[in-house]
């Protein structure tokens, strides 16, 4: 065999080894992405998180309404209301919603009603629901939590996790909302969350509306 051939055969060799090689290494990377546990999904920045509950009506995930109140005392009592998708360049369908409140004469410890949300992605999907435990609003600014009583997140239920929102304006203004695992690795890893404690507003609202009812503490 001459030198001409040697070098086109080594040449050939070479190359279908570096084509194993990249094929073995591309499928690696590829089992390792499907083998993210859908808790990894609810982690927080760019990649997005919090997953949610399907209602009834999957496109507009609500609350169940909290115990009624008086028509005269409603509209002063503080309250945290609404539904809305956020906003997600990867396409992603994050959806959360509440329903809380407590009477003006009241403190926030004794807020009530329900709160869900939900996450569908390419990644995978999951939601979960729950009951209201504390609401604080001032200005056009709510934080509220409660206990999650339903959800498909494994070591989720049962714990406590809190939400954020920022009521911009009207419907389609973009108003803000944020949540207390925003900094973990998600809301079942937050550990021993005291009540009314969430991030910063910071995830953008694309459709849908949320809507504060300040909390004037009455002066005794």
């Amino acid at each position: 065999m001459n030198r001409s051939v040697r070098n086109r055969t080594h040449h050939h060799n070479h190359h279908a080894d570096n084509t194993d090689s990249t094929t073995r290494t591309t499928t690696r990377r590829r089992l390792r992405v499907l083998a993210v546990p859908a808790a990894a999904l609810l982690a927080a920045g760019a990649a997005g998180t919090a997953l949610a509950v399907p209602s009834a009506d999957a496109a507009h995930p609500t609350a169940r309404p909290a115990t009624a109140q008086s028509a005269a005392g409603t509209q002063e009592d503080p309250r945290l209301t609404g539904s809305a998708k956020l906003r997600r360049a990867d396409g992603d369908d994050v959806r959360f919603s509440f329903d809380a409140r407590f009477r003006r004469d009241e403190t926030p410890d004794k807020a009530r009603g329900t709160f869900a949300f939900r996450h569908v992605g390419k990644g995978g999907s999951g939601w979960a629901k729950g009951r209201v435990d504390c609401l604080v609003t001032g200005g056009k600014v709510a934080v509220t939590s409660g206990i999650v009583t339903a959800t498909d997140i494994r070591g989720l239920k049962g714990k406590r996790v809190g939400f954020s929102v920022h009521d911009v304006g009207g419907r389609g203004t973009g108003d803000r909302l944020g949540y207390s695992w925003a900094a973990t690795a998600g809301p079942a890893d937050t550990k021993d969350l005291p009540p009314c404690v969430s991030s910063a507003p910071f995830e953008t609202v694309e459709r849908g509306d949320f809507t504060v009812v300040p909390w004037d503490e009455p002066v005794g």
